[in-house]
C-alpha cells in the first residue's frame, strides 16, 4: 500500500483494508534489468514503486485498482534470424515494461552469450537499454508465446512473441547460446576474486609484453642475419659481373642483384615496423593499468561512502525516532504514525549483510499445539519498561486466563525499501510476497470483530422503549467502529479463504462472534454476532479501493443488520470512505468521509450521519461528525454530534416559534446542557504506541484459545511469529500460506473446468458456516449465518473444517 505500498493501511473496523490483498494474477509488477528504456527499479520509476507499496497479494499483495494488464501493442513481434550484426539471432520481441505501459515493441540481439535489447534496429549503434548475460540466467516457457528470462537476481525480462513458431526459435536459440555461455565460463575458470583476477590479468601483460620483446629481439638477430648474409650475396654477385661471362649472364645478375637489395630493405622496414608495434605497446599497457587501478580506486571510495551514509541514515532514522516519541500516556504522540508506518516496514531480502536489527530479548514459548516452537524473538527491549522475567510470568499467565493486557512490543526494525523492492522485480502480482513489516498481528476478520467494542451500546439500545432513543444508541454505535483507526495505520493479514475467528465472550458480555472468509477474489468477509441481551448484529463486507496519487479510498461495500429480538426493529447501514493520506511522503493519516443512512425497517424512522471530511482552512473540529434522528414524516426528533475517534452526543430537538409563526428547530449550541453523552472512546492501554496502538479489546483478540476450530486465525502460524517478534520467520510461514491457498484454488479451477468440457454437474466453493442467499429486507444477496458452529465446538467434531495452515 507497498511502498506501495509503500505502505499498508487499514480502515475502519470491517474496513481493514482487505482490498489491498485482493488482487488477482496478472503481469509482473514491474521488468526488471535496469535498463534506461522501461520504467522499473533500474530508471527510477516512481510509479513501480507507488505500486508496489500500495500492492497486497493473496494475503500477500496485490493492487486491486491496477486491474489487468494492457493488451500488447498491434502489430507482429516476429523475429528474424541472424542478422547482418554477426549475432547469433535478432529480432522484434515484446517486452514487459509496467502497467501503464504494458508489453513494449523492442528489438532484441543474442550475441555471445549476451542478449540486448534496443527501442529500434537504428538505436543499436549508440544506446543499448539493457543486458543479461545467459550464462547465470533462467529460461521459463509460460504458455503458448511467452517466456521469462531472469538470472535471479534484479534482472527479469518478460518477453512474448508474434506466435508460438518464433517463440520457440527464441528459445531454442537462448538455450543453444546459454550452454555455449557456461561452457566458455567453465573453461576460463574464474576464481571471482577480484583482487586475484586483477593481479593475474596484470601478470598475463607483463608475461605477453616480455614475449613481445623476446619476439622483436628474434626479428632483430634475423635482420643483422639478412643484413650480413645480403652484403655477402651483393659481393658475390659483384664479384660474378666482373668475371667475362655473355652479355646475357651480366643482364641476369644485375636482376638478381636488384632484388637482393630490395629484400634487404624490405627486412629493415619489418623489423622497424616491430619495434614501433612494442614501443606502442609498452606505453598504452601502462596508461591502461593507471586507468584500471584509478576506477577500482574510484569503485572502492564510492562504496566506503555509500556504507558510511547507509551507517548514518539509520543513526539519523533512529535518533529522529526516539526524539519524536512523545510520553506513553499520550495517545496522540507525534511518533504514533511514524511508528506504524516506518518502523513497521522490514527487509524481506537474505542477501543485504549491511542491514541493522536491534537487539532483542526473547519471549515465551508458543504453545506445541499450535506446531510451531519457540526459540527466540527479534522484540526490541529497547522501549520496554518490563523485565524479561516479568514478561515470562505474564505470558504464562495470559495463556491460563485466556485473556491479556499487553502482547510482545513491537520490534524497532529499520526499513530498506530497496531491498524489499528488488524481490518484487519480475514477480506476478498476486505473486509478490509483501512483508509483515506492514501488517500488525491481527487478521481482517479480527478487525471486524473489533466492532463489537462498544457493544453496551446495543445493550443500552435493546432496553429502550421508545425506537427513536434507540436509533440515537444505534448511531452511537455505528460511529464507535471508527474511533481505533485514527492510529493505527498498519494494515490487517488479509484472511486465507475459509480462514474463521470466533469470540466467545457469552459469560462476560453476554454476546458471542463468528466470523469467516466466504470468498477470496473478491475478497469477502461475513461476520455474525448474538447476544443474550436481546440483539443480533450480522454483516458481510467487501472492500473495493482506488489509488489516487497522494492518497488511497478504501470503500466498503456490503450491508450492516442489527436486529432487536424484543421489538423486531431491523436496521441497515452502510460503511463510508476511509481515505489514507500521504501514501508516498509524509507521515500516514486517515480520514473518515461521506454518510450514513441507518433505517428502521419496521417504524421507517431514520438517522443521517455525515462525516465531515477534513480541511486544513475549515475552523470545525476535525473528525467531526453530525446527524439528525427522523420519524418517518421527516420531523427531527433527535440531534447528534460529535468525533468519530472521541465521543458522541444527542439532544432532543424542541420545536420553537419562529418568526414568521412556524416552528423552528432549537441549534445545538443553544442546548448544550441537555446534551446526553451517548458514547465516549475508552483510553488506550498503557504502552500501546509499543502495542501497534490496539485498544484493550484488541490485546485479547489473539491470544491462545483452546477448543477453537482448525481454521481459526489465532492458529495462523505466520500472524503469531510476527506477533512475537519473528518477522523474518513470519515472512517465510506467510509466503508458504500463499501459495498453499493458490494451489488449491488452481485444484478447484481444474475441477470446474474439467467438469465443464464433461459436462457433469460442478459445486463451487461454498462457505462452511455462512450460506449465500437473499436477504429479506435488502433483496441483495449475501452471505448469512447457518448455524451449528457452536453446536460443533460442544462437541468438538471440525471433521467439516478445511487445511489452509
Amino acid at each position: 500500500m507497498a511502498a506501495t505500498e509503500l505502505r499498508g493501511v487499514v480502515g475502519p473496523g470491517p474496513a481493514a483494508i482487505a482490498a489491498l490483498g485482493g488482487g488477482g494474477a496478472g503481469p509482473p509488477l514491474v521488468g526488471g534489468g535496469g535498463g534506461r528504456g522501461d520504467a522499473g527499479p533500474g530508471s527510477g520509476a516512481a510509479s513501480g514503486t507507488v505500486v508496489a507499496a500500495a500492492a497486497g497479494g493473496p494475503g500477500a499483495g496485490g493492487v486491486a485498482a491496477a486491474g489487468p494488464a494492457p493488451a500488447p501493442p498491434t502489430g507482429g513481434s516476429g523475429g528474424s534470424g541472424a542478422g547482418g550484426s554477426g549475432s547469433a539471432r535478432e529480432g522484434w520481441l515484446f517486452k514487459w515494461t509496467n502497467y501503464i505501459k504494458g508489453y513494449q515493441r523492442r528489438w532484441f540481439v543474442l550475441s555471445n552469450g549476451l542478449l540486448s535489447y534496443y527501442r529500434s534496429k537504428a538505436e543499436m549503434r549508440h544506446t543499448c537499454r539493457g543486458t543479461i548475460n545467459l550464462a547465470t540466467a533462467n529460461i521459463t516457457v509460460e504458455d503458448s508465446c511467452n517466456f521469462i528470462i531472469s538470472n535471479g537476481g534484479a534482472q527479469t525480462y518478460h518477453l512474448k512473441a508474434s506466435s508460438e513458431v518464433e517463440r520457440q526459435r527464441w528459445v531454442t536459440a537462448l538455450e543453444l547460446a546459454k550452454a555455449k555461455a557456461v561452457k566458455m565460463l567453465a573453461e576460463s575458470d574464474e576464481s571471482g576474486d577480484e583482487e586475484s583476477v586483477s593481479q593475474t590479468d596484470k601478470t598475463e601483460l607483463q608475461n605477453t609484453l616480455r614475449t613481445l620483446s623476446s619476439k622483436v629481439e628474434d626479428l632483430s638477430t634475423c635482420n643483422d642475419l639478412i643484413a650480413k648474409h645480403g652484403t655477402a650475396l651483393q659481393r658475390s654477385l659483384s664479384e660474378l659481373e666482373s668475371l667475362k661471362l655473355p652479355a646475357e649472364s651480366n643482364e641476369k645478375i644485375k636482376q638478381v642483384n636488384e632484388r637482393a637489395t630490395l629484400f634487404r630493405i624490405t627486412s629493415n622496414a619489418m623489423i622497424n615496423a616491430c619495434r614501433d608495434f612494442l614501443m606502442l605497446a609498452q606505453t598504452h599497457s601502462k596508461k591502461w593499468q593507471k586507468s584500471l587501478q584509478y576506477e577500482r580506486d574510484q569503485r572502492i571510495r564510492l562504496e566506503e561512502t555509500l556504507e558510511q551514509l547507509a551507517k548514518q541514515h539509520n543513526h539519523l532514522e533512529r535518533a529522529f525516532r526516539g526524539a519524536t516519541v512523545l510520553p506513553a500516556n499520550t495517545p496522540g504522540s507525534v511518533g504514533s504514525g511514524k511508528d506504524q508506518c516506518c518502523s513497521g516496514k522490514g527487509d524481506m531480502s537474505d542477501e543485504d549483510d549491511e542491514n541493522e536489527f536491534f537487539d532483542a530479548p526473547e519471549i515465551i514459548t508458543m504453545p506445541e499445539n499450535l506446531g510451531h516452537k519457540r526459540t527466540g524473538s527479534n522484540i526490541s527491549g529497547a522501549s520496554s519498561d518490563i523485565s524479561l522475567d516479568e514478561q515470562y510470568k505474564h505470558q504464562l499467565e495470559e495463556t491460563k486466563k485466556e485473556k491479556r493486557t499487553r502482547i510482545p512490543y513491537k520490534p524497532n526494525y529499520s526499513l530498506n525499501l530497496w531491498s524489499i523492492m528488488k524481490n518484487c522485480i519480475g514477480k506476478e502480482l498476486s505473486k509478490i510476497p509483501m512483508p509483515v513489516n506492514f501488517n500488525e498481528p491481527l487478521s481482517m476478520l479480527q478487525r471486524l470483530t473489533e466492532d463489537l467494542e462498544y457493544h453496551e451500546l446495543l445493550d443500552r439500545a435493546a432496553k429502550c422503549e421508545n425506537s427513536l432513543e434507540q436509533l440515537c444508541y444505534v448511531a452511537a454505535f455505528t460511529v464507535s467502529s471508527y474511533s481505533t483507526t485514527v492510529f493505527r495505520t498498519s494494515k490487517p493479514f488479509n484472511p486465507l479463504l475459509g480462514e474463521t475467528f470466533e469470540l466467545d465472550r457469552l459469560e462476560e458480555n453476554g454476546y458471542r462472534s463468528l466470523c469467516e472468509q466466504v470468498s477470496h477474489h473478491p475478497p469477502a468477509a461475513a461476520h455474525h454476532a448474538e447476544s443474550k441481551n436481546g440483539w443480533t448484529l450480522r454483516q458481510e463486507i467487501k472492500i473495493t479501493s482506488k489509488f489516487r496519487g497522494k492518497y488511497l479510498s478504501i470503500m466498503p461495500l456490503g450491508t450492516i443488520h442489527c436486529i432487536f429480538h424484543a421489538t423486531g426493529h431491523h436496521y441497515t447501514w452502510k460503511k463510508v470512505t476511509t481515505t489514507v493520506h500521504n501514501i508516498i511522503v509524509g507521515k500516514l493519516w486517515i480520514d473518515q468521509s461521506g454518510e450514513i443512512d441507518i433505517v428502521n425497517h419496521k417504524t421507517g424512522d431514520k438517522c443521517n450521519l455525515k462525516f465531515v471530511p477534513y480541511s486544513y482552512f475549515s475552523r470545525d473540529v476535525a473528525r467531526k461528525v453530525t446527524g439528525e434522528v427522523t420519524d418517518p414524516s421527516g420531523k427531527v426528533h433527535f440531534a447528534l454530534l460529535g468525533t468519530w475517534d472521541e465521543k458522541m452526543e444527542c439532544f432532543k430537538v424542541q420545536p420553537v416559534i419562529g418568526e414568521n409563526g412556524g416552528d423552528a428547530r432549537q441549534r445545538g449550541h443553544e442546548a448544550e446542557d441537555s446534551r446526553v453523552m451517548l458514547w465516549k472512546r475508552n483510553p488506550l492501554p498503557k504502552n500501546a504506541e509499543n502495542m501497534y496502538y490496539f485498544s484493550e479489546l484488541a490485546l485479547t483478540l489473539n491470544a491462545w484459545e483452546s477448543g477453537t476450530a482448525p481454521t481459526d486465525s489465532r492458529l495462523r502460524p505466520d500472524q503469531r511469529l510476527m506477533e512475537n517478534g519473528r518477522w523474518d520467520e513470519a515472512n517465510a510461514e506467510k509466503q508458504r500460506l500463499e501459495e498453499k491457498q493458490r494451489l488449491s484454488r488452481k485444484k478447484r479451477e481444474a475441477e470446474a473446468m474439467k467438469a465443464t468440457e464433461d459436462g457433469t454437474p460442478y459445486d463451487p466453493y461454498k462457505a462452511l458456516w455462512f450460506e449465500r442467499k437473499k436477504d429479506p429486507v435488502t433483496k441483495e444477496l449475501t452471505h448469512i449465518y447457518r448455524g451449528e458452529y457452536w453446536e460443533c465446538k460442544e462437541k468438538q467434531d471440525w471433521s467439516s473444517c478445511p487445511d489452509i495452515f
